[in-house]
């Protein structure tokens, strides 16, 4: 081997020992997906608890604005902080967001979905792309949280259920603020859960099983939404 290859490959060994020692470094915000307490499989059937025998074939969410708050009363603000969680990308679920520290964490607050600001910004780049197929056009912005599959209680076409959770505009602004207490030093991740049965336990598929556009049932879904959250 040539001295400028030995060079290449020294240089390249230095970027991805930097990289993942970056990434050690990084406190980062992990959700898991869950059904039931349980990792949730794409594909795979479920019983909710409202006796309805569902597969989830799509879950897709945002998560921006994330804050975290340490006892000092120091705060941190993730600048950029939009998020697309995709069931059929694993790592999207891991979030580094800062450096760990000895530092105590008291709350973390983000949102579910896309704030009106974002929306009307024009702002489309990274995980904002339309490409990522959660855009519905400009009158009606983003869709904040999807989740589609199928259900033999849907007398549908194919079975199939749609929830596209979103609205930007009042009276069906339908981003959802959460806040966890974590006391915990910031030199490990934040643990989040994102559980699919409890969304699922306050529907019944045969009555509601597509909502497509922002109104009233998308604002029920967004609250709804929030109790799929939890501080692990």
């Amino acid at each position: 081997m040539t001295r400028k290859g030995i060079h290449i490959i020294s240089f390249l060994f230095f970027c991805f020992s930097l990289l993942a020692q970056n990434k050690s470094d990084s406190l980062a915000v992990s959700f898991h997906l869950e059904f039931n307490k349980l990792p949730l499989e794409l594909n795979k059937k479920y019983v909710s608890v409202s006796k309805d025998t569902l597969i989830i074939e799509t879950f897709r969410c945002y998560i921006s604005n994330i804050q975290i708050q340490y006892e000092d009363k120091s705060v941190f603000t993730e600048k950029n902080s939009y998020h697309l969680l995709d069931a059929e990308h694993p790592d999207s679920f891991q979030i580094p967001i800062t450096k760990k520290s000895d530092k105590l964490i008291s709350k973390i607050t983000f949102d579910i979905g896309i704030d009106s600001l974002t929306n009307t910004s024009g702002a489309m780049a990274g995980d904002l792309d339309p490409i990522k197929g959660m855009y519905w056009a400009w009158q009606s912005g983003y869709i904040n949280t999807k989740i589609e599959g199928k259900s033999s209680s849907c007398k549908t076409r194919n079975n199939e259920f749609q929830f596209h959770i979103g609205g930007y505009l009042q009276p069906y602004y339908a981003i959802r603020k959460m806040k966890f207490d974590c006391n915990k030093k910031a030199d490990n991740d934040i643990y989040i859960g994102i559980d699919l049965n409890p969304f699922f336990s306050n529907l019944e598929l045969k009555e509601t099983n597509s909502v497509m556009i922002p109104g009233k049932d998308a604002m029920k879904l967004a609250n709804y939404s929030t109790k799929m959250f939890y501080s692990q």
